[in-house]
């Protein structure tokens, strides 16, 4: 019987570096001989794309509404019968995705309850590896100026100030099954990936 997969996640600011880090994270565990699968959320599965609509204000749903719509994309991420993530998690596979529940609570509870955002993510199971990019905002707003692309919805300062603090806080309550790294996103791309590979590297073995 094949051992489960690990199930890690990368939470940050819209701009701290998790996509960069989680691609090569999972190209660094293939080359470990770990069989990877990368992924992320919102995902590019049809509610995810509905999700996506609203963030770059395409159309127009309420606060609870895009909540909800998170939360659909997310329990078919884990558990559509093609493609679901647990199924993966099932055959061994270590599942990385950029962006998972916590991303949930810490932006959406800025406008809606955090009970309401609690309750309707509570079901989905939790991660055994936490990876959090703790970029400022300053330089988080720096790179998506760069990107030369439209501000999504909540791409503002004030807005992730809010959400940075959500972020801390929330790290500071995991539960003791969620294994924390936190790194410094001020440093090179490069040396985020080598402290991150080694680290989850020592959390899982070769």
């Amino acid at each position: 019987m094949k051992n489960r997969g690990k199930l890690i996640v990368f939470e940050g600011l819209d701009g701290a570096g998790t996509t960069t880090q989680m691609k090569v994270l999972g190209e660094k565990l293939s080359e470990n001989g770990r069989n990877a699968f990368v992924t992320h959320e919102p995902t590019d599965n049809p509610i995810g794309k509905l999700v996506r609509q609203a963030l770059q204000k395409k159309i127009q749903v309420s606060s609870n509404s895009l909540a909800l719509l998170y939360a659909a994309d997310r329990d078919d991420h884990l558990y559509n019968k093609e493609y679901g993530l647990v199924k993966k998690l099932e055959l061994g596979i270590d599942v990385i995705t950029d962006r998972y529940f916590y991303s949930s609570i810490a932006y959406q509870s800025v406008e809606c309850s955090e009970a309401f955002i609690r309750t309707i993510n509570a079901s989905f199971p939790n991660p055994d590896i936490l990876i959090f990019v703790d970029t400022s905002v300053d330089e988080c707003l720096k790179r998506i100026d760069k990107r030369g692309e439209e501000k999504e919805l909540f791409e503002k300062e004030t807005y992730l100030t809010k959400v940075r603090e959500k972020y801390l806080e929330l790290l500071s309550t995991l539960p003791q099954s969620v294994s924390l790294i936190k790194i410094d996103g001020m440093k090179s791309i490069d040396q985020i990936s080598n402290e991150i590979t080694e680290k989850v590297v020592a959390l899982i073995g070769e």
